[in-house]
């Protein structure tokens, strides 16, 4: 009996070999016959899952914004139940910053393709839009019920402060990337952004 292949397991398998060649060698190295071979696979197989390299750079970029969603998820799974609103932000910060291999291969890749996106019309913007919306409605939820429990003054505004927690982690993240912040600056920094949230009462 002929093994069942696995497709959606085979087409995360190419995607990884994409975001190899891209976190290694910049999006722009990457090809189809790049990505066959850093996956472990053949270039066939890789147009047979995907027609052209605009379908698979598509793919690759829904990829990411899903994994992004999924390890924000996964980290506030490993919070207490009982833990504050000040302690949910924080974990944000710890899990969106590039301050380790991994994250910052991820921030290197989707950095390169926000700059792609802007004059690549294959490229659809909407993932780009969707991610860092859901983020920023969730982090309103956090904030919202911050200001309900009194850690927060009455001045602050749910929705204005999250978009600027987004905002500034967007640009923190990018100053890590070229070395204008160190991951201890970062920190440093996003304490410094928490306390005059939380204690200016």
């Amino acid at each position: 009996m002929p093994m069942k292949v696995d497709h959606e397991q085979r087409r995360r398998q190419i995607i990884a070999g994409l975001l190899t060649v891209a976190a290694n060698d910049g999006l722009h190295q990457v090809t189809m016959r790049s990505a066959a071979q850093a996956a472990g696979v053949s270039l066939r197989l890789v147009q047979y899952y995907f027609g052209s390299k605009a379908q698979l750079l598509h793919a690759a970029l829904v990829y990411l914004e899903q994994q992004s969603t999924e390890r924000w998820n996964e980290r506030m799974n490993t919070l207490p139940p009982d833990a504050g609103c000040r302690a949910r932000l924080e974990a944000y910060f710890d899990e969106a910053l590039p301050t380790d291999d991994a994250s910052r291969a991820f921030h290197i890749v989707f950095s390169a393709y926000t700059a792609l996106a802007m004059t690549d019309p294959s490229l659809a913007r909407q993932p780009f839009v969707d991610g860092p919306r859901r983020i920023q409605q969730h982090i309103a939820a956090i904030l919202t019920r911050a200001l309900q429990d009194g850690q927060l003054p009455p001045t602050v505004d749910p929705d204005t402060e999250a978009a600027r927690m987004v905002a500034f982690e967007h640009g923190l993240g990018a100053g890590i990337l070229i070395g204008q912040h160190t991951s201890d600056d970062a920190a440093s920094l996003v304490r410094y952004h928490l306390d005059r949230i939380f204690d200016n009462r």
